[in-house]
């Protein structure tokens, strides 16, 4: 078997999209999944379903990787390991920066290339303009493979560190799910009066959050410059609001416990003499002491 210019292991809804996307936009594709039947429909869109794990290695230059995490990627390459060599990997799994530059040794020591990426859609939109992928890694792989990357959104490289896909991946993830959170929080409240409901509620918080959202970029010119900051707010105001917020929370039978720990922080910030909120300073507050990450 061989001849195909990519390889897709993992046919989960994610992985499906994408080798349906490089086969509609005229890549030939091996596919490879545990349960063979999920290849049936791509099999009938026209791509090459592999025996194994070492055969879909095997049939391309070029293999992405979609499965639930960087632990199953290892324990299913690693015993056909040798089929990698002179070829390239492209773990699109979720995991951490320093899983990824794990990976990245290790796909290295089997003679590989190695790209890490970061799918930034959902099944139903890859292939389309809303779709976009992160990668990092050897730019001169990426540069190889872009008109295959190319076929799932717009392909972004972020940079010769393996682990910044994973970074921007799940710190993009987490200021969905604190969106997401928060609109639960907000339906919740709101939809304990008998007369709101939550399709009517968000009528009104869609273009509230629309509009906060576009203060976004001036509140990161702050974290990044060391001037005058353009937003601050008393943080005596903000202690009111929370109090306020987590008050109305309790009232509605909704749990308040965010709202109160953001009260205490207030607080605590108010006792050490602080006066105003700014954006660099509540990064700060959320930095650990003594941990840097990867800042210089």
């Amino acid at each position: 078997m061989g001849g195909t210019d990519v390889t897709v292991i993992g046919l989960g809804d994610m992985g499906r999209a994408l080798a349906s996307a490089l086969v509609a936009a005229g890549h030939r594709t091996t596919v490879w999944n545990r349960s063979a039947d999920k290849a049936d429909e791509l099999v009938a869109q026209g791509a090459v379903r592999a025996a194994s794990v070492e055969e879909a290695l095997s049939a391309s230059p070029l293999t992405l990787v979609c499965l639930i995490d960087y632990e199953v990627t290892r324990t299913l390459l690693g015993p056909v390991a040798e089929a990698l060599r002179g070829r390239t990997l492209v773990q699109l799994s979720n995991g951490t920066p320093e899983q990824a530059r794990s990976l990245e040794a290790w796909a290295t020591g089997q003679g590989a290339g190695y790209l890490d990426g970061g799918i930034m859609a959902v099944p139903g939109t890859i292939a389309t303009p809303e779709a976009f992928v992160l990668y990092s890694g050897a730019e001169k792989h990426f540069t190889a493979h872009r008109p295959v990357f190319e076929a799932f959104g717009t392909a972004k490289y972020l940079g010769s560190d393996t682990g910044l896909a994973s970074l921007y991946d799940l710190a993009l993830l987490s200021g969905m799910d604190y969106l997401f959170a928060g609109f639960f929080h907000a339906v919740a409240v709101a939809t304990s009066h008998k007369d709101v409901t939550a399709a009517g509620f968000t009528e009104f918080l869609v273009p509230w959050l629309t509009n906060m959202a576009h203060q976004l970029p001036a509140l990161a010119a702050d974290v990044d410059s060391d001037g005058e900051p353009a937003y601050t707010q008393g943080l005596d105001v903000l202690l009111a609001a929370a109090r306020n917020m987590a008050q109305a929370a309790r009232d509605a039978g909704v749990r308040a416990e965010y709202f109160d720990r953001a009260a205490a922080d207030l607080e605590r910030q108010l006792a050490e003499g602080g006066e105003a909120f700014t954006a660099s300073g509540a990064v700060r507050a959320l930095r650990v002491p003594g941990v840097s990450g990867d800042r210089a």
